[in-house]
């Protein structure tokens, strides 16, 4: 049984099991995170006989707070990518901005696009483009991959209603609506530091010579339907994507400005986040059917197959979060982060930092950070929400090869390991530095500042 600091050594050695049985056994990470879950709590001062009703409660807590909305929202950004809407809402940044202003119209387009859609499928989507841009402007591929990457990956890891920032709200017990007010703000300049600036000055130094050539896009036109589906307007496709987020504010809004009334009641009940999206969601079912090439069963199909891995990965994420907090480990973790006078944001951003890059899954590092920090919050003296996002910050870069973002980002960027790292991993770095940097700066200012 481990007490005091030889409890703290057992935790960081779980870590290392943790990263080893994800890295180099290559574990499934819902696997590997049951198992450390398992083995920290036998280690530990729990009763051996409530380990395991510890490791299921943490488990269906996490999921009975976000598991209904991770669902829906995956199904969401399934629809929305199967009726071409994200292809459209794309293109139509690029008319507003104009071609002469593309990486800023790109980098708005990955913030828009990361609300409803996976990393992955986003990028993939969205490849062909970036190439037809690069072409067009002579702006190097490089610079255009830095943007989007960056700047799906930050709102990814910042923006509600994306898992990752909705299980870290839960956890610290944030307002939804304010939540994802103060995750755009500290988004936007992540985007424009890490993708826009720095991917201009990495894009200088790795030319399109040899990477991408003329006539490989030169027939490719920016947002010509070439499926044979009826093409979706930009109106509906901008109207669909912000009905959940319309919902959610509204909600915010009506109960901060007429509370207890009877417009605020029903908004509390359209606005709940769960109620917003499956309201969204049957929404898209009927307005997007006629522009899905595929049978809406293939949708939900696909939707499903996406969502199981990603719900039990947040489940085991919050088990082992609760064993962590079964064993007392958060007050030791305060007691000696006070004895280093380490800030609490700094902290919360730097385990969360240290999963990412370990673990390869912004998910994971922001659910597993959230469930051991999260309910730290008033101990630590810090606003929930500033906690929540200096955890999402972390979670942004340092991306190593043994995340699968790092490969499509190479793949279908058209760079090498070593360019993969300049471009992708040291541009979500400064990106999620630069969003430290504003939370610290909404902090100085959070006595005027609702919500925080």
């Amino acid at each position: 049984m481990l007490t005091g600091h030889a409890l703290i050594v057992g935790f960081v050695v779980c870590l290392v099991v943790l990263f080893l049985l994800i890295i180099k056994f290559k574990w499934d990470a819902f696997i590997a995170l049951m198992v450390v879950a398992l083995g920290l709590g036998l280690l530990s001062s729990i009763p051996v006989t409530d380990v395991p009703n510890v490791i299921a409660t943490g488990f269906g807590n996490t999921l009975a707070g976000v598991g209904v909305l991770i669902g829906l929202g995956i199904i969401f950004g399934q629809f929305l990518a199967a009726s071409g809407a994200i292809s459209k809402i794309a293109t139509g940044m690029l008319r507003a901005f104009g071609i002469n202003k593309s990486p800023y119209a790109m980098a708005a387009t990955s913030i828009t696009v990361a609300i409803p859609v996976f990393f992955d499928a986003a990028f993939i989507i969205l490849h062909k483009l970036i190439q037809n841009l690069s072409v067009k402007t002579k702006i190097s591929l490089s610079t255009f991959v830095a943007i989007l990457a960056i700047g799906l990956i930050t709102a990814h890891s910042l923006i509600i209603p994306t898992p990752g920032p909705l299980v870290v709200a839960d956890q610290t017990g944030a307002d939804i609506g304010i939540f994802f007010i103060y995750g755009l703000l500290v988004a936007i300049p992540g985007v424009i530091v890490g993708g826009v600036i720095y991917g201009k000055f990495v894009g200088k130094r790795l030319t399109n010579e040899g990477r991408l050539y003329e006539s490989e896009v030169i027939d490719y036109e920016v947002g010509k339907n070439q499926s044979g589906r009826k093409e979706i307007s930009a109106g509906l496709s901008f109207g669909i994507l912000a009905l959940p987020i319309v919902l959610i504010l509204g909600n915010t809004v009506m109960n901060l400005i007429f509370p207890d009334t009877s417009a605020a009641t029903f908004f509390t009940i359209i606005g709940d986040k769960n109620v917003a999206l499956l309201i969204s969601v049957i929404v898209a079912m009927f307005s997007l059917k006629p522009y899905i090439k595929e049978d809406t069963k293939t949708v939900f199909s696909d939707a499903f197959n996406q969502s199981g891995m990603v719900l039990l990965i947040t489940g085991a994420g919050g088990a082992f979060g609760k064993v962590v907090q079964e064993t007392g480990i958060g007050d030791l973790l305060i007691n000696l982060m006070q004895g280093m006078n380490m800030p609490a944001l700094l902290l919360a951003f730097l385990f969360s930092q240290i999963l990412r890059a370990s673990l390869g899954s912004a998910t994971v590092a922001l659910v597993t950070t959230s469930s051991i920090m999260g309910p730290m919050a008033v101990d630590l003296g810090v606003s929930p929400v500033l906690l929540g996002l200096a955890i999402c910050a972390g979670g942004i870069g340092l991306s190593m090869p043994n995340d699968s973002g790092f490969w499509v980002v190479s793949k279908f960027g058209r760079l090498t390991v070593t360019e993969t790292l300049r471009v992708w991993s040291i541009g979500g770095f400064i990106s999620g530095v630069t969003a430290l940097v504003f939370i610290y700066i909404l902090s100085a200012f959070s006595g005027f500042l609702p919500g925080l």
